[in-house]
C-alpha cells in the first residue's frame, strides 16, 4: 500500500497525521494495523465474490495459461537441443551449416513430393491413353482425347509446362497427338466411305454405313464419325474432302450448266440405316430464266441434301460445310451468272432488279437454313448485285479500252489513206483556223472519248466517274502505245512522223474543248473532280516533241549526205566534182522526199515553218563549206557555181510549195518569188548570192560589201576577206581591196 494510503487511514483519528514529518506513536500504529487488517477482509471478501461470479471465465483463462505454459517448456527444451551441439563450441559457423542441412533437407523433401505427384500424374494420364486407344467406340475415344486436350496441350501453351517437364510428359503429349492424329484420319476416310461419287460426275451415293463395312465387327456410321470429328475439333478437317468432291461433281456442274437438273432418290428407307442418291442430270425443258431463280433453286437442292443426308440437321455439320464450300459456290455463281447479267446498256439497269430480288430471296434462304450466318457477313451475291451500276461501269470501261487498244493496234500508219477516205481525215482544229489530216485511228478514238462522256453526263454519279475515267485512260492509251508501236519509223525520216505529231496537236486541241461541251452536264460531285484539261500540253509537247526530232532526224540525214562532198575541196578535179555532185543530188533528193511526205500531211504553216528549217540548215552548211576553201582555181569557181545552181533548179518544186498563194499553176520561178523566198529562208539569200560572187570580178566584190549589199545577205566581213584571198592572187589590188572591206563596218 502506498504512503499517501496508509497516512489517509490516519487521518480519521488524529490530526497530526497529516504532518507528514510528525513521527507515528504506538497507538496510531496498533490503530494502523487493525484499518489495515479491516480493509484486506474486505478485500479478500470481494475476490472471492468476484470469482464466484465469472467462474467458467476464470476456469478457460487457467486452461490457456497452463498450455501456453507446457508449448513454451516444450519449445524450450527443443531450443535446447538444437543449441546442444554449441555447448562446447560458441562458433557461429556451425550454426549456419546445421540451418543451410535443414534447408537442403526441406527442399530436398519438396522434391521428392512433387516427383511423386508427376509420377502419378503421368501414370494417370499414361493409363486414360491406353484406355482411349482401347476403346471400341469412336466416341469414346474421342471424348477422352478431348479430356486429355487440356492436361497435356493447353496446359503447355498456358506456360505451366517447362524446361524442368519431365521427358515422359513430352512422350505422352506425342502419344496424345498421334492418337487424335489417327483418329481424325480414320474418321475422316469413314466419311469418305460413305460417300460414293460417279466417275464421270453429276451423281452421289449417300449411306450411313461405310461402303464394304458391313463385314467388320465395330462399323462406324456416319452421324458417328461427323459428332466424334466434332468432339475432338476436326470436323473441318473430316468434311474438307467431301466438300471438295460435292463441289467438283454436283456444285460445279448444277452452276456452270444452264440445262441441268438437279433429283433426289432414295434407296433405302426405313430404321436407322438408309442410301440416298443425288443427281444432277441434263434437262432440255429446263432453261435458266434471267433472275436466276432457276439456278438458285438447284443450289438449294444441293444443300437441303447436304444438310438432311450427310450433316442430319445438325446446324454446326452445316456451318462447317458452307465454310468449305460457299466461298466457291458464290465465286461461281458470280462468273458464271451474275457477271453475264450486268446490262450493257444504262437503260436495262432497272431490269436487273429481279436479279437482285431473286439473289436477295436466295441468300435469305440460306439463312433459314443456318448454312449462312444472319450477320449477313458472307452476303459476297447481294454485295455484287448491290453494286451492279458499278460493274455496269466497270464493263463498259473495259470495253471502251478494249476497242481503244484494237484501233490502235490494227491501224496501218504506213498507208493511212487505204485505213481510211482522206476527205473524211482532213479535220477542222477547234482553237485554230486551219485543218489537218488527222489518222483514223485518232478520230476513233476520240468519237470513243466523246461517247463515253455522252453516257458519263446521262448517269449516276458513280458510274459516270468510270466513264469519265475510261475516257481519260483512251487518251493516255494513245500516249503510252503509239510513241513505242511505232518508234522505228519515229526515228526515221518517215511520213508517220507527221501523222502522229498531227494526231498528238487534233487530240490536245478536242481535250482543251471537252470541259466547255460536258462538264456543266456531268453529275454536281464530279463536276470539280473530273478534268482533262491537264491532259492538253502534255498532247502538245509531245506533238512538238515528235516532230522537233524529226526535223533534226531530216537535218542530221542531209548533213551526212553533204560530209560526201569533202568539203567541195578540188571540184576542178573530175573525181572530187562527181562526189560534190552527188552529194547535191543526194540533198536535193531527200528534200524532195520530204516534201512529198510532209506537204500531204501536215498543216501549210506546219509545213512552211519546218521545211524552211531545214532548207535553212541545209544552205547554211553548203555554204559555210565552200566558204571555207582556202584556195580556189578558176575552173573550181565555176564548177561550184555550177554546183549551187544544180541543187536550185532540183528544188524548184520544193521552192514553190512554200510561196504564200501558190495555187498550183505557177511552174516557174520569178523575181518576186525568189525575194518571198529569201524572206521565209534567210540562208538561201546567201547561197544565192556566194553563186554570183562565184563569177564577179575583184572590184565587183569590193563594191557590193561598200553597198552593203553583201552585208543584207548575210556575209561577214572575215568571210568575204577569206574568200577574196581563195580566188584571187596575190597583188596590190588584192591588199587595197582587203584593207578597205577590213576598214568598212558592217
Amino acid at each position: 500500500m502506498a504512503a499517501d494510503d496508509v497516512r489517509e487511514l490516519l487521518l480519521s483519528t488524529t490530526a497530526d497525521a497529516s504532518d507528514p514529518s510528525t513521527p507515528l506513536s504506538a497507538p496510531d500504529l496498533r490503530l494502523l494495523i487493525d484499518r489495515l487488517r479491516l480493509r484486506s477482509d474486505r478485500l479478500h471478501a470481494s475476490a472471492l465474490s468476484f470469482a464466484a461470479s465469472h467462474r467458467g471465465a476464470l476456469a478457460s483463462s487457467l486452461a490457456r495459461a497452463a498450455s501456453a505454459a507446457a508449448s513454451s517448456a516444450s519449445v524450450e527444451s527443443s531450443l535446447a537441443d538444437a543449441l546442444a551441439p554449441l555447448a562446447s563450441s560458441p562458433d557461429l559457423s556451425d550454426l549456419k551449416a546445421l540451418a543451410d542441412r535443414l534447408l537442403a533437407s526441406r527442399r530436398e523433401l519438396a522434391e521428392r513430393q512433387e516427383q511423386l505427384a508427376a509420377a502419378s500424374t503421368i501414370a494417370s494420364l499414361a493409363a486414360r491413353l491406353r484406355e482411349a486407344r482401347a476403346a471400341v467406340n469412336p466416341l469414346d475415344t474421342a471424348t477422352a482425347a478431348a479430356e486429355l486436350k487440356p492436361l497435356l496441350i493447353d496446359a503447355e501453351r498456358s506456360g505451366s509446362g517447362g524446361e524442368d517437364t519431365p521427358v515422359v510428359f513430352g512422350l505422352l503429349k506425342s502419344d496424345w497427338e498421334q492418337l487424335v492424329d489417327e483418329l481424325q484420319v480414320g474418321l475422316a476416310k469413314n466419311v469418305e466411305e460413305c460417300m460414293e461419287f460417279s466417275p464421270e460426275g453429276g451423281k452421289v451415293v449417300v449411306s450411313t454405313t461405310p461402303r464394304g463395312c458391313s463385314s467388320r465387327a465395330h462399323v462406324v456410321k456416319l452421324p458417328v464419325a461427323l459428332q466424334a470429328l466434332e468432339i475432338i475439333d476436326a470436323l473441318d478437317y473430316g468434311m474438307a474432302k467431301i466438300a471438295d468432291l460435292m463441289m467438283k461433281h454436283i456444285l460445279v456442274p448444277a452452276i456452270s450448266n444452264r440445262h441441268v437438273a438437279v433429283s433426289v432418290e432414295v434407296l433405302e428407307e426405313g430404321g436407322p440405316e438408309h442410301s440416298v442418291v443425288l443427281s444432277v442430270g441434263p434437262s432440255e425443258e429446263l432453261k435458266d430464266n434471267k433472275d436466276g431463280s432457276n439456278l438458285y433453286s438447284r443450289i438449294i437442292d444441293v444443300i437441303k441434301f447436304v444438310c438432311k443426308f450427310i450433316c442430319m440437321e445438325n446446324s454446326k455439320w452445316v456451318q462447317s460445310f458452307a465454310k468449305l464450300t460457299w466461298p466457291r459456290i458464290s465465286d461461281l455463281v458470280i462468273t458464271h451468272f451474275l457477271s453475264k447479267a450486268v446490262p450493257n446498256e444504262a437503260s436495262k439497269l432497272i431490269e436487273f432488279q429481279d436479279v437482285v430480288r431473286s439473289t436477295a430471296e436466295f441468300e435469305n434462304k440460306l439463312r433459314s437454313m443456318t448454312f449462312l450466318l444472319p450477320d449477313r457477313k458472307d452476303g459476297k451475291l447481294t454485295q455484287f448485285v448491290d453494286d451492279v451500276e458499278v460493274h455496269f461501269a466497270v464493263r463498259k470501261r473495259s470495253e471502251i479500252l478494249v476497242k481503244a487498244r484494237n484501233i490502235l493496234v490494227q491501224y496501218d500508219y504506213d498507208n493511212p489513206l487505204e485505213s481510211g477516205g482522206r476527205d473524211d481525215s482532213v479535220v477542222d482544229l477547234l482553237f485554230l483556223p486551219e485543218k489537218r489530216f488527222t489518222s483514223k485511228s485518232a478520230l476513233l478514238l476520240m468519237k470513243l472519248v466523246h461517247g463515253a462522256l455522252k453516257d458519263a453526263s446521262m448517269s449516276s454519279a458513280r458510274v459516270a466517274k468510270e466513264f469519265c475515267f475510261a475516257a481519260r485512260d483512251v487518251l493516255l492509251l494513245y500516249k503510252a502505245i503509239v510513241p513505242v508501236q511505232l518508234e522505228k519509223q519515229l526515228d526515221s525520216i518517215s511520213q508517220v512522223a507527221a501523222i502522229v505529231h498531227n494526231d498528238f496537236y487534233h487530240l490536245s486541241q478536242e481535250i482543251l474543248g471537252l470541259a466547255f461541251q460536258y462538264r456543266a452536264d456531268f453529275p454536281i460531285d464530279l463536276q470539280k473532280q473530273v478534268v482533262f484539261v491537264d491532259l492538253a500540253p502534255i498532247f502538245s509537247q509531245m506533238a512538238d516533241d515528235v516532230f522537233r526530232r524529226q526535223i533534226q532526224i531530216a537535218i542530221d540525214t542531209i548533213g551526212e549526205a553533204i560530209d560526201g562532198a569533202d568539203g567541195f575541196q578540188n571540184t576542178h578535179q573530175p573525181q572530187h566534182y562527181e562526189s560534190a555532185k552527188f552529194s547535191i543530188e543526194q540533198a536535193v533528193f531527200i528534200l524532195e522526199k520530204i516534201r512529198i511526205m510532209w506537204e500531204s500531211i501536215l498543216p501549210k504553216s506546219t509545213y512552211k515553218k519546218s521545211m524552211c528549217r531545214v532548207l535553212g540548215s541545209v544552205f547554211s552548211r553548203i555554204t559555210r563549206d565552200m566558204l571555207l576553201i582556202d584556195d580556189m582555181a578558176a575552173e573550181e569557181t565555176l564548177q561550184l557555181q555550177g554546183l549551187i545552181h544544180l541543187a536550185l533548179e532540183n528544188l524548184s518544186s520544193l521552192f514553190l510549195s512554200l510561196v504564200e498563194g501558190d495555187d498550183g499553176s505557177t511552174k516557174f520561178l520569178d523575181h518576186d518569188t525568189w525575194i518571198q523566198l529569201d524572206g521565209i529562208v534567210p540562208s538561201l539569200k546567201k547561197f544565192r548570192k556566194l553563186a554570183e560572187l562565184l563569177d564577179m570580178s575583184l572590184k565587183s566584190i569590193t563594191a557590193a560589201w561598200e553597198s552593203g549589199d553583201l552585208v543584207s545577205c548575210g556575209f561577214t566581213s572575215s568571210e568575204v576577206q577569206n574568200f577574196i584571198k581563195a580566188i584571187f592572187a596575190d597583188s596590190p589590188l588584192r591588199k587595197e581591196c582587203l584593207g578597205w572591206i577590213a576598214r568598212t563596218p558592217a
